[in-house]
């Protein structure tokens, strides 16, 4: 089936990369779990030599992702940080690297702990107002990485506008669109040069498989990144992106009812006195509500909020919730819930943390397609147990 035959999400969920064995005629395409391939003569063969360059199952789902992402090439690695530091391999040592100040932590470790120590600059840009990253440009600029919406604070960048600044600046924009999928935004469409998800999340949606997923449409970028993929094998397994594949296929009615759980919970908290502040893209009250319709379909499955107290009140309502469990990672079906200043993003320094305001009361909800009352009925009682009435 060909990308242009049929443009539906969920049809091209279902079928893109999954063609019938043409041997045995099976529906779903058989795991391919051979490391190497016949060869007709020395160096010929049919598309494939060694499993670490290239595997039917892993070729499957980078068919399928790419064709969600609006994209030409995908590429499969074995993780979303894996995925990050082969793209760091595209540009040369000496180079420097912009990104959103609140980026992902392991992005940040990267960045900070060990693209640093390999040649590579960066500067941290809060990006809420695209101009920001004007003056920041310098003649080594070769990367500019964003995410939108942030984690954990939920803000948004323009991606046209930074595409445009970085294009300007000769420079690639990756946007890591692993909160959204490509099911409410598809930043190649925006002018992204690449888009890289932790597949691990929202696209498998089980919390089951860590793996990690570029997509692009320059030819020649693809081939260098294919190259890097083979050259430094961070790929997953042909079972791992056998689930992944899988997970695919109810994307689309998965991201619905995430959304949909996900504004009812939002609403629960912003109508508590025991709640700060609620962070979540689809509310009226949301700074940047105008953005995020501009940009993208939906507003995801992700709530941020700030509990009233302090740490220790953020701790009971954890350890009080009964639908959601505490635990890190997201995009999963199960309900999840963490505080990120001592959990995902405990590699940021305090410094850090504090300017982005990741403090010890903001607390991020990873909401699930479980019933949405009983999610309701259960950050209800979690707060009533957490922050008791005066």
């Amino acid at each position: 089936m060909t990308h242009s035959e049929f443009t539906g999400f969920g049809t091209l969920a279902v079928h893109v990369g999954q063609e019938p064995d043409g041997v045995t005629g099976a529906v779903i395409p058989s795991i391919s779990l051979s490391t190497t391939f016949v060869q007709s003569a020395a160096g010929v063969h049919s598309g494939y030599e060694y499993s670490r360059a290239g595997n039917p199952t892993r070729q499957s789902f980078e068919e399928a992702v790419a064709a969600l992402e609006k994209g030409e090439y995908g590429l499969a690695f074995s993780s979303g940080s894996a995925t990050t530091a082969t793209i760091a391999h595209l540009i040369p040592v000496g180079s420097h690297v912009i990104l959103v100040n609140d980026v992902y932590g392991g992005t940040y470790r990267y960045f900070t702990k060990v693209a640093t120590d390999n040649g590579i600059e960066h500067t941290f840009v809060d990006l809420v107002n695209p101009e920001n990253i004007k003056p920041e440009f310098k003649e080594n600029t070769k990367l500019v990485w964003i995410e939108t919406p942030t984690n954990p604070t939920l803000r948004l960048v323009d991606i046209e506008a930074v595409a445009r600044y970085t294009h300007e600046a000769g420079a690639l924009l990756v946007v890591d669109n692993t909160f959204m999928s490509p099911y409410f935004q598809n930043p190649l469409t925006l002018g992204a040069d690449i888009v890289v998800h932790s597949g691990t999340k929202y696209l498998n949606g089980h919390s089951d498989v860590v793996i990690g997923v570029a997509v692009l449409n320059n030819e020649q970028l693809y081939t260098k990144l294919k190259f890097l993929q083979n050259a430094i094998g961070a790929i997953p397994s042909p079972f791992d992106c056998f689930l992944a594949n899988r997970g695919l296929k109810t994307l689309h009615i998965r991201m619905k009812q995430h959304a949909e759980n996900a504004l009812a919970v939002a609403k629960e908290l912003e109508a508590s006195d025991k709640v700060d502040e609620v962070i979540y893209p689809g509310l009226q009250s949301y700074k940047q509500h105008e953005l995020a319709k501009r940009q993208s379909s939906g507003y995801s499955g992700m709530v941020s909020f700030r509990i009233r107290g302090d740490i220790n009140n953020a701790n009971k309502f954890l350890q009080s919730v009964k639908v959601f469990t505490l635990a890190e990672s997201l995009g999963g079906v199960e309900s999840l819930a963490e505080l990120p200043s001592v959990m995902t993003h405990g590699a940021v320094s305090t410094e850090d943390r504090a300017k982005l305001g990741i403090t010890d009361t903001l607390i991020r909800l990873s909401v699930g397609i479980e019933e949405a009352d009983d999610l309701v009925r259960d950050i209800r009682q979690a707060l009533s147990e957490a922050v008791p009435d005066q």
